[in-house]
């Protein structure tokens, strides 16, 4: 009698401990969690990012990321395409329009799998810029893995960020004439040359000029147009002048950092 009331203790005992255990593992799945995955993009250079969980980041702590295209929802129906897939679709294009979205499965990003950093370049999984895209994360650590992480939606050709002009001052004497080259994004030509986001954008360039005896701050526009080679006449002779410029993309309503300064000084 005395042995049956001791196994009844024992298993007790055994099934409290591994209670305990899935509690502390679900404890510690939620603070090991990866926090505000988000892509970050510049010029097509497209990276996720993401935060450590709530729990102080061990050293052994490790990430895992994935990606995919975003999904067609099930059940989905002819008023849920895209507004130009809309007029004229026949059910053939409607079946293939849900095998290419509607089948998207998560991939592994081989380099970001197992990693220590925050950060993951995903630049050529997102090449189709078009498309929407998600990424996940998910965190390890102590032998316990935390649940998936989930970025927002992101389509590069809205979403990214478009760089400055390159500015080069090719002379300068009563004038100023500069060069200005759009940026480039990481998907090059055959020939192995990168392909400049012109090809992509109907992009403007946004010219400042900054008298430095007046104010170092002071930027005053001196041209907005598609120009590559610009002269800036009137100018004061014996004046330090700095240019600065900026790219900017009118159908996106959205502008560029300013580029690094060009200075020169008039003869």
């Amino acid at each position: 009698m005395e042995e049956h009331v001791c196994d009844k203790h024992v298993i007790l005992s055994s099934l409290l401990f591994a209670a305990i255990l899935v509690l502390e593992n679900r404890d510690l799945q939620d603070l090991i969690k990866p926090q505000k995955v988000e892509f970050r993009s510049l010029n097509f250079n497209s990276t996720l990012h993401w935060q450590p969980g709530r729990a102080r980041e061990a050293r052994d702590t490790v990430y895992f990321v994935q990606y995919k295209l975003a999904c067609f929802s099930q059940g989905a129906s002819m008023s849920q395409l895209p507004a130009g897939l809309v007029t004229h679709v026949s059910l053939t294009s409607f079946l293939l329009f849900l095998h290419r979205y509607g089948q998207s499965r998560w991939q592994n990003k081989d380099d970001c799998w197992g990693i220590q950093n925050h950060v993951c370049d995903l630049t050529n999984e997102t090449f189709d810029i078009q498309e929407p895209y998600y990424g996940r994360v998910k965190a390890a650590s102590a032998g316990v893995y935390s649940d998936w992480s989930l970025s927002c939606r992101f389509t590069p050709w809205r979403e990214t960020m478009i760089g400055p002009p390159t500015v080069t001052v090719v002379h300068s004497n009563k004038s100023i004439m500069l060069k200005l080259q759009a940026p480039r994004s990481p998907y090059k030509r055959k020939r192995g040359s990168k392909i400049p986001m012109t090809n992509y954008y109907d992009l403007l360039y946004q010219v400042f000029i900054i008298n430095n005896l007046l104010d170092e701050q002071h930027r005053v526009l001196v041209y907005e147009g598609k120009d590559k080679v610009i002269t800036i006449e009137d100018l004061r002779p014996g004046v330090s002048y700095c240019i600065v410029a900026k790219t900017y993309m009118p159908m996106l309503d959205r502008s560029s950092a300013y580029s690094n300064r060009q200075c020169t000084v008039l003869q």
